[in-house]
């Protein structure tokens, strides 16, 4: 292993605090893509249409 000297604790937690905010903001984004996707798929199935994709 190894030697990380008398700051071995510190670089530790730093690195998995960096691990988990990165984690954390994966989850975040695919959580809320999904979310905006139904709203999405949602307002599509009641006829409402983006203004992007054109005339009906």
């Amino acid at each position: 292993m190894i030697d990380l000297g008398p700051h071995a604790v510190f670089i530790v937690s730093a690195y998995a605090g960096v691990t988990l905010a990165i984690a954390g903001l994966i989850g975040w984004t695919l959580f809320d893509a999904r979310r905006t996707a139904k709203k999405l798929a949602d307002l599509e199935a009641r006829g409402i249409r983006r203004r992007s994709a054109g005339p009906a």
